[in-house]
C-alpha cells in the first residue's frame, strides 16, 4: 500500500500550533510583554487598535536583537532561554518554549524593528503567514517594536470566533494588568485607539496597586509577608469590607509570573472565613517566591498553570500568610490562651514603619467583640404560637397571572388564589398558602426577576424615567472601568444613567433611574461596572441585556426590608406577570412548592 505518513508543511504546523498559543487578541499582548520583560526592558508601551483585531503593538527599550536573531525568533522551537533539560527546572524567564512568536507571525501580518545597544543600524523584518516578506536594515532607537496586523487574516474562521471589541478589550487590560503588577519598577502605558488608557510610571508595588485600580485602593489594603526556608509569600490583600461581588481582582504570581490556582485560592477565602458577607470576594495581590525546581511551569503553553513539588506546605503556609496579616491589621480576632482576652475589647494594633507601605501611620481600626447572645427565657415560649392562634378574615385574591391564564392546573406552579395571610420569613423568603399546598417565595430572587424584565421593557419602549440628584457626584473609576464606561455610555443612558466627563478618569453622576434610592448611587454605578464586568467573563449576552442582568441583580441584593401585607402581595403579583416568574434571569429558582403530601409526609415519618 502507498506511504500515509508525510510531513506537514511549516506553515500548516505553525497555524496548528497557533491555536494553542494565540487564542485572541490578548494572547498576542501577553506573549509580547512578556518578551519585553525577558529583554530587560525599563519602559514598555502597549498600543492597540479595534481591540486588537486590527493592530497590536509593544515598543520596549530593551537589549534588543541582532540581525539573526531577529530573523530566528520567527522559527518554531527557537529561544534563547533554555538550552538544555535540565533548564527546564530552573527557569526564571517569562517565556522558554520558542513558540509565541512563529505562531504569531503564522496567523498574522507582523512588522519587526530591532536593534541592540552596540549595533550602528538595526533590522527591520515583514513577516506574513510564517514566510518573511522583507529583511533590511533600518534605523530605529535601541529596543524592539513589534507591530501584529489583521490577527487572522488568513483564518477567517478563527477571526469570526473573536467577540465584540469591549469583550476583547476587557481580555486584553486583563493580560497587561498582570504585567504591569508583576513587575512594578517598570513603566508601563497603554493607548487603545489612540486614547492613552493606562500611564504608569516605575514605582513600589502599592502604587502600582493604586495606578492600576484606582485612589480608593490605598484605604482597602493590607500588608501581607511570611518567610520560610521553602517559600516566602509577599504583597497586599484587601480588608473584608472592600469586598467585592466578583473574583476579578485576586493574583497569585509565582516567581513574577501569574498563575491561575483555585487550590490556592482557598487557602485564601479560608482564612477569611466568618469574615466576608455571602458571595463575597477579597481583594489579594500575592507574590510566592520558590526555587524554580520545586515547581513546574512546562504544563500549558499559556504558562498560567503550575504544579508544586509540595502543594500542601504551599497551601499552609499561604493561609498562615494571610491570617496573620488579617491578625496583624485587626482586621480578624486573634485569642490569647494565657491572658483572658476574648472578653474584653480589642485595640487598635499600631503597624511599625516599614510594615506598610503607604505614608502615614500605618493604623487600621480595632476589631469590636460581639456581645453575647442573651439566653432565652422559657416564660415567653407561649409568644411562639400567637400567629397560630390568631384567625385573620379570609379574602379571595386573583393575581395578574391567572387572570392572564398563566397559570392554570396544567403547570407546576400554581397561582396564589386564596390564602390566609402572606407570611416574611427572616426577611428572606414569603410563604403563601394556594390550592396545591404552600409556595415558598425567594423575596430577592423574585425581586431580581421582576426587575429584569421591567429594565429590558423600558429598553424596548425607550420608557426611562431619571431622577435628577440633587447634589451631583464625583465619580473617580480605575482607568479600565473608565475605558468600559465611556464604551456603554448609550446602554447606561437607556437605563437612567445621567452623567458626564470631568476630565482623567473621573465623571459627574448628575442623574440615576427613577426608582434607585436616594442613597449610594456612586457605590451603586461601580457594582454595576463590576457585574457587567463579571458577566462578560461567564455569559454571552449583548450589552442591553448584560447591563439589564446586572442592574436587577445589584438593586435586589441589597438587605431586604421587612414588609407590610400590601408589599408582600404587590411583590408575588409582580412576579406572577412576569414572563419567566419560575427563574432569575441566571437560572435561580424564585418559588417552590410545597404540596400537601410532602408536608404530611415531614409529620408522618420517623
Amino acid at each position: 500500500m502507498p506511504d500515509l505518513i508525510h510531513l506537514l508543511p511549516d506553515y500548516l504546523a505553525n497555524q496548528i500550533a497557533a491555536g494553542e498559543v494565540v487564542q485572541r487578541p490578548a494572547s498576542v499582548v501577553k506573549e509580547l510583554l512578556e518578551n519585553a520583560i525577558d529583554a530587560k526592558a525599563t519602559n514598555v508601551q502597549l498600543i492597540v487598535k479595534e481591540a486588537g483585531k486590527q493592530l497590536v503593538q509593544v515598543v520596549d527599550n530593551g537589549i534588543g536583537m541582532s540581525e539573526t536573531d531577529a530573523r530566528m525568533c520567527f522559527e518554531r522551537h527557537a529561544t534563547s532561554k533554555i538550552s538544555s533539560t535540565e533548564d527546564l527546572f530552573r527557569i526564571r524567564t517569562m517565556g522558554f518554549r520558542g513558540e509565541a512568536m512563529a505562531s504569531i507571525g503564522a496567523v498574522a501580518q507582523v512588522e519587526l524593528k530591532t536593534k541592540p545597544q552596540a549595533a550602528e543600524t538595526g533590522t527591520k523584518l515583514l513577516v506574513e503567514g510564517s514566510a518573511v516578506v522583507v529583511q533590511e536594515p533600518a534605523v530605529v532607537p535601541v529596543g524592539t517594536s513589534i507591530s501584529v496586523k489583521n490577527l487572522f487574516y488568513n483564518v477567517p474562521a478563527r477571526r469570526n470566533f473573536l467577540k465584540t471589541n469591549a469583550v476583547e478589550m476587557r481580555h486584553i487590560l486583563d493580560e497587561f494588568q498582570r504585567v504591569a503588577l508583576a513587575y512594578p519598577d517598570i513603566a508601563f502605558s497603554l493607548y487603545h485607539n489612540d486614547t492613552e488608557v493606562f500611564n504608569l510610571p516605575s514605582t513600589k508595588l502599592s502604587q502600582r496597586i493604586v495606578g492600576i485600580f484606582g485612589n480608593n485602593y490605598k484605604e482597602q489594603m493590607a500588608f501581607c509577608e511570611e518567610d520560610t526556608s521553602f517559600l516566602s509569600v509577599r504583597g497586599y490583600i484587601g480588608k473584608p469590607e472592600s469586598a467585592k461581588k466578583t473574583r476579578g481582582e485576586q493574583f497569585f504570581f509565582v516567581n513574577n509570573r501569574f498563575i491561575k490556582s483555585g487550590y490556592l485560592n482557598h487557602a485564601v477565602m479560608m482564612a477569611y472565613e466568618g469574615l466576608l458577607p455571602k458571595d463575597s470576594y477579597p481583594f489579594y495581590v500575592l507574590f510566592i517566591d520558590i526555587e524554580p525546581d520545586k515547581i513546574d511551569i512546562n504544563v500549558h503553553p499559556t504558562k498560567t498553570e503550575i504544579k508544586f513539588e509540595d502543594e500542601k506546605t504551599v497551601y499552609a503556609i499561604v493561609h498562615a500568610a494571610v491570617k496573620k496579616a488579617l491578625g496583624i491589621h485587626n482586621i480578624a480576632p486573634s485569642l490569647d490562651f494565657q491572658n483572658d482576652v476574648n472578653f474584653a475589647p480589642l485595640q487598635p494594633i499600631r503597624i511599625e514603619g516599614g510594615r506598610n507601605e503607604f505614608d502615614g501611620d500605618g493604623s487600621f481600626s480595632g476589631f469590636k467583640a460581639p456581645t453575647p447572645p442573651k439566653r432565652a427565657s422559657s416564660s415567653g415560649w407561649e409568644q411562639l404560637y400567637e400567629p397560630l392562634k390568631q384567625q385573620p378574615e379570609q379574602e379571595e385574591r386573583i393575581t395578574s397571572a391567572s387572570s392572564m391564564g398563566l397559570l392554570d392546573d396544567a403547570f407546576a406552579v400554581d397561582a396564589p388564589t386564596t390564602f390566609n395571610k402572606t407570611l416574611q420569613v427572616h426577611q428572606k423568603y414569603l410563604l403563601v398558602q394556594v390550592k396545591s399546598g404552600v409556595m415558598v417565595v425567594d423575596q430577592q430572587a423574585a425581586q431580581e426577576r421582576i426587575l429584569y424584565e421591567k429594565y429590558i421593557g423600558n429598553q424596548q419602549k425607550k420608557a426611562v424615567i431619571s431622577q435628577t440628584l440633587l447634589f451631583p457626584q464625583t465619580v473617580e473609576l480605575s482607568p479600565a472601568d473608565a475605558l468600559l464606561l465611556k464604551e456603554l455610555a448609550p446602554e447606561f443612558k437607556d437605563l437612567g444613567f445621567q452623567f458626564e466627563d470631568f476630565g482623567g478618569y473621573t465623571i459627574i453622576l448628575n442623574a440615576v433611574p427613577a426608582d434607585v434610592q436616594a442613597a449610594n448611587e456612586k457605590e451603586l454605578l461601580e457594582e454595576l461596572i463590576e457585574q457587567y464586568k463579571n458577566n462578560l467573563a461567564t455569559l454571552k449576552l449583548d450589552k442591553r441585556e448584560n447591563l439589564a442582568r446586572a442592574m436587577a441583580k445589584r438593586l435586589s441584593s441589597k438587605v431586604q426590608p421587612r414588609m407590610s401585607d400590601l408589599e408582600m402581595n404587590s411583590l408575588v403579583d409582580k412576579l406572577f406577570a412576569c414572563q419567566v416568574p419560575n427563574y432569575t434571569p441566571g437560572g435561580q429558582k424564585t418559588l417552590v412548592i410545597l404540596e400537601l403530601s410532602q408536608l404530611q409526609d415531614l409529620f408522618l415519618k420517623g
